[in-house]
C-alpha cells in the first residue's frame, strides 16, 4: 500500500491521543514530535515537515480544540485537514479544451514509466470519461520506444500515431494534431523523449513541441520510489516548461511516499494521477482528502465505489442478485463474480479502504494470497457445464477428474463444494426470512 510506513507510524500516534478526555500543550508537543519523525522517515522534504508541524501545532493548541468535548478527535481532524492541504487540498481535474482536441504532453526521465503511463491515461480517459484519445509516439531516440507504445495501443485497442524514428518529434506532434482533428479525437497524448538525466538538448526539444502544440496539460511522470530526487526532477522540469500536473508511478510499491507529500508544496504543481500497479487500468485520479484518509486509517470508500463502478457490470450485478434471491446461483456465476472483483485490484488493498479496517486484529499483516483465488478458478474451470450448474452430481469419480484437471487435491475440491453449498443455503435462508428479521441478520463469517 502507498505510504505504508508513514501510515503505520501516524496511526499509532493518533491512537494515543484519540481517546483522551483532555488534551494539553504537552500532549500536542509529544504527538508532533512523533509526527515529525514519521514524516522525515517517509522521506518528506524537511522544510515541508517543519511548516506542516508548525501549522498543526498552532491549530491543535487553539481554544476551540482544547475546550471541545472530544479534544483528541479534534486534533486528529486538524492533522487530516493539514495533511490534505499538504497534498493539494482538493482534486485537480484534467483539462478539457473548448476547441478539441485537448493536447497533453507527457514528459519525464527514462525509467519513470512515461510510455506505460501514457497508455494507462488513454485507457482511463476512455473507460471513465468516455473520451476518444490518440496516442502519439514522439520518442524517436530510445530503442523500441515507438514499438512499446504501439504494443500498448493494441493491448487497449487504442490508435497510435507514428512517423517512425527518422522524423523530428516536433513534426510528428504537428501532424498528429492534424490527424486527430480529421478523425475527431478529443484527446492527443504525446509521448515525448526522456533522458537518463536533464540536459539542454532534451529541454530545447520539449520547449519546441510546447511552442508548436500549445498543450492544455504538461504532465511530468515521476517514479515515486526515487524519493527526494523526484522533487528535484519536478522542480527542474517545472522551471523550464511550466508543468500543469504530476503523475506519480509505482506508488503501490515498497515506497516511503515522501515525494508525493513534498512535490505539491515545493513546486506548487498538483499531483493529478497515481500509478497503483502494473496493469493498464492501474491508474487513479489523485484525491488529496481520500489519500489523507487512507494514511490515517480512516478508509477510502469513495475510491472503492469508483473501482466497483468501473469494473463491475451493472446489468450482470442485477442478474446475479436475482439468481441469489431465487437460489439459482451457479459456479459459472461465482467464477464471473470472482473475475470482476479481481479486476478492481489486490484484495488486501481493497479491504484496507474500508473505514476502521486498521482496527481489525491482524489487518496490519493482512496479505490475501491471490494464488488461492487462482486455485479456486482452476477447480471450477475443470468442471463440466452440468457440474457447474448442478454440483450435486459430482461424485467421487468426478472429484478425482476435477482434481487432476485443476492440479489441486481432492480435499480442496471437497472444501470448495462444501463452501459453495453453505453459501447457497445462507442465500436461501436470507431470502425466506421475514423483512423485519433481515435487518439484524448476519452471515456467520461477519
Amino acid at each position: 500500500m502507498a505510504f505504508e510506513g508513514l501510515a503505520d507510524r501516524l496511526q499509532g500516534t493518533m491512537q494515543k491521543i484519540r481517546g483522551k478526555g483532555k488534551v494539553n500543550e504537552a500532549d500536542v508537543k509529544e504527538m508532533m514530535r512523533e509526527v515529525r519523525l514519521a514524516l522525515l522517515e517517509a522521506d518528506v522534504n524537511f522544510k515541508v515537515v517543519k511548516d506542516f508541524v508548525k501549522r498543526v501545532s498552532e491549530r491543535a493548541v487553539g481554544q476551540e480544540v482544547l475546550k471541545s468535548l472530544t479534544p483528541g478527535q479534534q486534533v486528529i481532524k486538524v492533522v487530516k485537514e493539514e495533511l490534505t492541504e499538504l497534498m493539494g487540498g482538493e482534486q485537480s481535474k484534467i483539462a478539457v479544451s473548448t476547441r478539441p482536441p485537448t493536447v497533453i504532453m507527457m514528459v519525464g526521465l527514462q525509467g519513470a514509466g512515461k510510455t506505460t503511463t501514457t497508455g494507462k491515461l488513454a485507457n482511463l480517459l476512455r473507460k471513465k470519461y468516455n473520451r476518444k484519445p490518440l496516442l502519439v509516439a514522439a520518442d524517436i531516440y530510445r530503442p523500441a520506444a515507438i514499438k512499446q507504445l504501439e504494443t500498448l495501443g493494441k493491448q487497449i485497442n487504442m490508435p497510435v500515431f507514428s512517423l517512425g524514428d527518422q522524423v523530428s518529434p516536433v513534426e510528428i506532434a504537428k501532424q498528429a494534431i492534424v490527424k486527430a482533428k480529421e478523425e475527431h479525437h478529443d484527446y492527443v497524448l504525446i509521448d515525448t523523449a526522456g533522458r537518463l538525466h536533464i540536459d539542454e538538448n532534451l529541454m530545447d526539444e520539449l520547449k519546441d513541441i510546447k511552442e508548436l502544440t500549445k498543450p492544455d496539460e504538461i504532465f511530468l511522470v515521476v517514479d515515486a520510489m526515487t524519493g527526494q530526487d523526484a522533487v528535484n526532477v519536478a522542480q527542474s522540469f517545472n522551471e523550464q516548461l511550466g508543468l500543469t500536473g504530476v503523475v506519480l508511478t509505482k506508488l503501490d510499491g515498497d515506497t516511503r511516499g515522501g515525494a508525493a507529500l513534498s512535490i505539491r508544496s515545493v513546486t506548487n504543481t498538483p499531483i493529478k494521477f497515481v500509478g497503483m500497479g502494473e496493469k493498464m487500468d492501474a491508474l487513479e485520479a489523485f484525491h488529496p482528502e481520500r489519500m489523507a484518509s487512507r494514511i490515517l486509517g480512516m478508509g477510502d470508500v469513495l475510491t472503492l465505489i469508483e473501482k466497483a463502478q468501473m469494473n463491475v457490470d451493472e446489468d450482470k450485478a442485477k442478474e446475479l442478485e436475482k439468481k441469489m434471491r431465487t437460489a439459482s446461483f451457479t459456479f459459472d456465476d461465482f467464477l464471473e463474480q470472482l473475475g470482476q472483483v479481481r479486476n478492481m485490484g489486490p484484495l488486501d488493498d481493497l479491504l484496507k479502504m474500508l473505514p476502521g479496517a486498521n482496527k481489525i486484529k491482524g489487518m496490519d499483516n493482512l496479505s490475501i494470497d491471490e494464488k488461492q483465488i487462482g486455485h479456486v478458478e482452476a477447480i471450477i474451470r475443470s468442471m463440466t457445464l452440468q457440474e457447474k450448474e448442478h454440483p450435486e452430481v459430482i461424485n467421487s469419480g468426478r472429484k478425482k477428474r476435477i482434481a487432476k484437471g485443476s492440479g489441486r487435491s481432492i480435499q480442496e475440491v471437497n472444501r470448495l463444494l462444501k463452501q459453495f453449498e453453505d453459501m447457497k443455503k445462507m442465500m436461501k435462508q436470507f431470502t425466506n426470512m421475514p423483512k423485519g428479521k433481515k435487518k439484524g441478520f448476519k452471515l456467520p463469517f461477519m
